[in-house]
């Protein structure tokens, strides 16, 4: 056991965690907490939401604070010697005093942890040391490439954050599938539930709407156009290919993913919900990646109002794959 007294720890909650329940919030949080402690110590009323009482099953908002009490764990493992992250800039799209738009290329984090030693943010951080703050403003998933905000002030992050929860930013991506779209196909409304595998890996599933931990996921689907491989692909004719531009109206964990495979049309080069077979002879025709990358993000600056509409280009190997470019004209 640790030797250290323990002492009262306040938590704010992320855009990721919004609409989650506080019980499986704590226990995603307090790493070796027993949950007969977690659900203990909320009945007591010691777990306080913005210093008010609250029940297991209350939902969390991004910017919530919740209070935990002092509470003695067994004391973890030391931990590996962590790579100090280099300095390394990224394509810049926009930038002003209060925030920064990247163009994140495919195969870096946005963030260290699960395994990864560092991501984006910390690169950056090295790279501009006088920088008072920088802080991620949303996440993409490591293989997603695309538009990222960072922010620059405190205020801005908050203001930014606070689009991104109620919805009022414009964010469209573009994904390549397999098969033919059904142009009635618009929107797909079905809640989505996080969990984890045996070895700790986070993973997103569609659950039932009734489900009291699904969380509310709405995706709009818009098909460009059937997408043509290249002559030497060895993908069968009847797979196909549709480029889809994507509008998500909630920013659920792996959201786009998850939504696409549920309805039958997996993103070409998911490795987590994708077909694998399909994936390999892709990957034998040049697409070894992916085929997700955040186009278009249209926001408010934080200071002024004004709407910003924001567009990352798209990296050359997805861009010259087939006869993609043609759609992006």
């Amino acid at each position: 056991m640790s030797d250290s007294v323990p002492a009262v720890a306040y938590l704010t909650v992320d855009v990721e965690s919004a609409g989650q329940r506080l019980d499986n919030y704590l226990l995603r949080e307090l790493k070796g907490a027993p949950k007969t402690l977690i659900y203990r110590i909320i009945r007591s009323g010691e777990v306080r939401v913005n210093k008010a009482r609250a029940r297991a099953e209350t939902r969390l908002q991004a910017g919530d604070v919740v209070r935990v009490p002092p509470l003695r764990l067994a004391a973890p493992a030391a931990p590996p010697a962590v790579p100090r992250a280099p300095a390394r800039e990224f394509d810049v799209l926009y930038e002003d005093d209060w925030l920064l738009a990247l163009n994140k290329p495919a195969g870096v984090a946005v963030h260290g942890g699960s395994g990864v030693s560092y991501g984006v943010i910390e690169q950056l951080r090295r790279a501009r040391p006088q920088a008072a703050l920088l802080e991620l403003v949303h996440r993409l998933d490591r293989d997603t490439s695309g538009v990222l905000l960072v922010a620059k002030k405190r205020s801005a992050l908050k203001a930014l954050q606070d689009q991104f929860r109620q919805r009022s930013t414009g964010k469209v991506y573009l994904a390549l599938v397999r098969g033919d779209w059904p142009a009635a196909r618009k929107v797909i409304d079905v809640p989505l539930q996080r969990y984890l595998l045996p070895d700790g890996e986070r993973r997103v599933r569609v659950v039932a709407p009734d489900d009291p931990l699904g969380q509310p996921a709405l995706s709009l689907v818009r098909p460009l156009g059937r997408v043509t491989p290249p002559p030497s692909c060895p993908t069968p004719a009847d797979a196909g290919t549709t480029l889809l531009a994507v509008t998500i109206k909630t920013g659920r964990t792996h959201q786009i993913r998850v939504h696409l495979a549920h309805v039958g049309h997996p993103i070409a080069g998911d490795d987590k919900y994708g077909d694998y077979a399909w994936n390999r002879a892709l990957a034998r025709c040049g697409l070894a990646r992916m085929f997700l990358h955040a186009w278009r993000l249209t926001l408010r600056h934080p200071v002024d109002g004004r709407v910003l509409q924001l567009q990352a280009p798209v990296p050359a190997e997805l861009r010259d794959w087939g006869d993609v470019a043609r759609f992006l004209e």
